[in-house]
């Protein structure tokens, strides 16, 4: 959403436990084994319709592979008529025409072959373009159930290698259809030449036949096998990249050194029985090459011999033999690569089809400008429908006031702020914004209207200006240092080694994670937001930065509606109101001093966190100074 300041919202403690890696690759193995029920055709299908915009570069293509075709089966009829002429009737003239369309021939297959290739890569570039564009818009509206649940080794496998299998296919495209062309040319060829002799060239093609479709559903499977490990190998990977500093910290090396060799030799040796199936094909045919050369040649040789032969038209078999089992061989590498894409196409198109839970209604319309009134009405809600974490929540929140939602760890409090920006839809109930069903108005505009600042504050490897203004691009330099004087962020920016315009590294780990909630709090204050979430947006801070931001924060919070999640409970002492949250039901509402009263959890939790600080208060002097003598 547009506003929301950062975090990193897979962290939240009251959600239901997502599927682990294992989990996640059993359903992702499961659905692998069952694309290839279906037939190959749906991933061409929907492959070209994305290279539909580009048929004039590939009917250009095409024709070009047609004359490349032409010219590359002329060459050995052209030495057929040569020989012939220079054996009888040893026609000189003929032998110079004939040399003088070789060298056109050459000149033409040199252009068609360049046309072929030039086009097809640029149209490869493009489609490439549009399906990675597609797969981010995609990964970028699904909604966060999905992303709570998918590794990201995994949607970089996707991005990256299927898609880079897709780009194999496409450039290798143009030479299967030469390929095809060629192998349909020289069987009419070899029938004119001669029809005896040609058949008996072709008579080894039920063997490779009979080879290919043994062959083909074991090098299917064995290729899918080696893109599922490869993506296990990304997952794995990018959770101890990213959790580095928890590795080490743990002294965890040694052994996720052994667990990631484990994954990678599963990798390897997979990748290898795809390779040795995949190296099959060429040595048979080779050996199908090499027995119908020997039989033209016997055969052939026999006929030229007792004069029923000519030698021109011999040498032509002989050329148009070898050249026929070229095409075969590389339709059987090409083949291969079909395979990585066909499996590869699956995985792409599987990512692109899953619905939008969360997609606007055709009638939505934006919510404009709103007093900032938000209300929870009846509402029950569950990450798995069957099993609700939040049931019948009510409370509203008017326009400017501060709400507080405490309770104990996993008791549904962040759940409740992310229904109020329509992260998840309800299952029962309805969440109104001034009045209006968050389902009933586009997602876009409840971005517009509210801000969030989370409990890990996430920060782009972009400068601060850019952090700062991120969701605000049409701020400027002037709003941003405005906004981090008013939250106390100024100086430290500024003591930076560009101020400013300071790149921060990765997630700002550059930054203190005081300083990086700061310019998160930098952040909702440029976007202005009507109403503001803050989810333990003061867990990390130390006690002198949470001073500063609670100054900040009567200023961030002045003139709008907040809903505030905190432990702490003396950040939220002043609230309008505090809901008190536990096992999924709100058990108390009021201000601090009614709850106190009224002697539930609420006191109990105030009581047992600062109790222990009031007698420290209390005896301060005591335990400076020691304890006074006695006047007496």
């Amino acid at each position: 959403m547009a506003t929301v300041a950062g975090g990193n919202r897979s962290a939240e403690p009251e959600r239901q436990r997502p599927a682990t890696a294992e989990e996640q690759h059993k359903e992702l193995h499961e659905s692998d084994e069952e694309i290839f029920s279906q037939l190959d055709s749906t991933v061409f299908k929907r492959f070209f319709f994305y290279a539909s915009p580009y048929k004039k570069q590939m009917v250009i293509a095409t024709l070009a592979v047609i004359g490349f075709t032409i010219a590359n089966l002329a060459v050995p009829f052209l030495i057929k008529i040569g020989i012939d002429s220079a054996i009888t009737p040893k026609d000189s003239q003929m032998l110079l025409v004939i040399s003088g369309i070789m060298l056109a021939t050459a000149a033409l297959y040199w252009l068609t072959n360049y046309l072929q290739r030039a086009l097809i890569s640029a149209v490869a570039l493009e489609v490439l373009y549009d399906i990675r564009k597609d797969m981010f818009l995609q990964l970028q509206r699904l909604a966060l159930s999905f992303s709570d649940k998918t590794p990201i080794g995994a949607l970089m496998s996707r991005m990256f290698g299927d898609v880079g299998a897709l780009q194999e296919m496409l450039e290798s495209s143009i030479e299967v259809i030469g390929d095809i062309l060629t192998l349909i040319g020289i069987v009419v060829l070899l029938l004119i030449l001669d029809w005896q002799l040609g058949l008996l060239a072709l008579a080894v093609l039920p063997a490779l036949l009979l080879i290919r479709i043994v062959w083909q559903p074991i090098a299917r499977r064995a290729f899918l096998r080696m893109r599922r490990n490869s993506s296990i190998v990304g997952v794995y990977l990018d959770q101890n990249v990213s959790g580095m500093r928890v590795v080490q910290a743990m002294n965890r090396q040694n052994e996720n050194y052994y667990v990631m060799e484990g994954k990678v030799r599963a990798f390897f040796w997979s990748a290898v029985k795809a390779a040795r199936l995949g190296g099959i094909l060429m040595p048979s045919v080779e050996l199908l090459t090499g027995i119908a050369l020997a039989m033209v040649l016997i055969v052939g040789g026999g006929r030229v011999l007792d004069g029923t032969l000519e030698v021109g038209v011999m040498i032509a078999f002989l050329l148009y033999v070898q050249r026929f089992f070229e095409p075969i061989r590389t339709l059987t590498m090409h083949y291969a690569v079909l395979q990585r894409a066909v499996a590869s196409g699956h995985r792409i198109f599987e990512l692109l089809d899953i619905p939008l839970e969360l997609a606007d209604k055709p009638d939505a319309q934006p919510i404009g400008d709103i007093k900032g009134r938000i209300q929870f009405k009846d509402v029950t809600f569950g990450y798995d429908p069957e099993r609700p974490i939040l049931r019948n929540i009510n409370f509203v929140a008017e326009p400017g006031q501060t709400v507080a939602i405490v309770g104990p760890t996993g008791s549904g409090k962040t759940s409740i702020t992310a229904l109020a920006h329509r992260f998840y839809d309800v299952q029962e109930g309805a969440v109104l914004l001034d009045g209006i069903d968050v389902r009933d108005v586009t997602q876009e505009s409840i971005g517009r209207v509210m801000g969030m600042v989370l409990q890990e504050p996430f920060l782009f490897s972009k400068s601060v200006l850019e952090n700062v203004r991120y969701n605000t691009t049409g701020a400027t330099l002037d709003d941003v240092i405005q906004a981090c004087k008013v939250i106390g962020a100024h100086d430290f920016v500024m003591a930076l080694k560009n101020g400013y315009d300071t790149v921060l590294e990765q997630r700002g780990t550059n930054l203190s994670v005081g300083q990086r909630q700061l310019l998160s709090f930098a952040r909702a204050l440029v976007a202005n937001p009507r109403i503001l979430v803050l989810d333990e947006a003061t867990a990390n801070i130390d006690s002198y930065t949470e001073q500063v931001i609670q100054q900040a924060l009567r200023k961030l919070l002045e003139g709008r509606t907040a809903l505030v999640i905190a432990h702490r409970l003396s950040t939220i002492r002043n609230s309008d109101k505090i809901i008190v949250v536990q096992s999924g039901e709100i058990i108390e509402q009021g201000t601090h001093d009614e709850l106190v009263e009224a002697d539930g959890l609420y006191a109990r939790l105030w009581t047992t966190t600062y109790s222990s600080f009031d007698d420290i208060a209390a005896n301060a002097d005591t335990l400076i100074t020691g304890p006074k003598e006695s006047a007496t």
